[in-house]
């Protein structure tokens, strides 16, 4: 499967259960939140729509994985109504946020200052916030600080492209992507 990207919105809880195994439903019934309940069986009902009746499993991490499909990788987001999955065949993260998610509450606690002068626009804040994000998903080692460990260098608006780094490491590219009603970062 070449790399794909799928963000929709939350399907009522018995429709994402359709697919979903007895485990699955059982781990999902264990939630006190019906829309934690749906957005667990929501994601996993879109990678069984594209890929058929896949096991899914979490790795050593807490990651998504396939593991009769190790070939391919996923990336999995959820917020308030929405679902995200990401489908590759390379390492991948995705990121998405309500656009209208106040983020300047928390701010120093994710970005730096030079990270908050990289680009005088409101929307700033909820790109740092998903970058930050994406890039703790993609560095797959949990605990990392967002405001000190993953760094955003670099944001351009225009062409859809941000720049970050997990600790000291390479400059990674992050994209993204246009959505009328979320903030959506992919990465690669």
């Amino acid at each position: 499967m070449a790399d794909a990207l799928f963000i929709e919105p939350l399907p009522a809880e018995h429709e994402a259960a359709r697919t979903a195994s007895e485990e699955e439903r059982t781990a999902a019934a264990a939630f006190g939140s019906a829309q934690r309940r749906c957005e667990y069986l929501a994601w996993r009902a879109i990678v069984r729509r594209e890929l058929g009746p896949v096991r899914i499993g979490y790795d050593a991490t807490g990651a998504p994985i396939l593991p009769e499909r190790p070939e391919l990788h996923l990336g999995v987001s959820h917020c308030p109504g929405w679902v995200a999955v990401r489908i590759a065949p390379h390492r991948c993260a995705v990121d998405i946020e309500p656009r209208d998610r106040d983020f300047r509450r928390v701010a120093s606690r994710y970005a730096t200052p030079g990270e908050l002068a990289l680009w005088n626009d409101p929307r700033l804040y909820g790109i740092l916030w998903c970058a930050k994000e994406a890039l703790y998903k993609y560095a797959g080692m949990p605990g990392l600080s967002l405001r000190d460990e993953l760094h955003v260098d670099a944001i351009d608006p225009d062409s859809g492209i941000a720049t970050g780094r997990i600790k000291e490491g390479p400059a990674l590219r992050l994209a993204i992507r246009p959505h009328d009603r979320l903030f959506v970062l992919t990465l690669p």
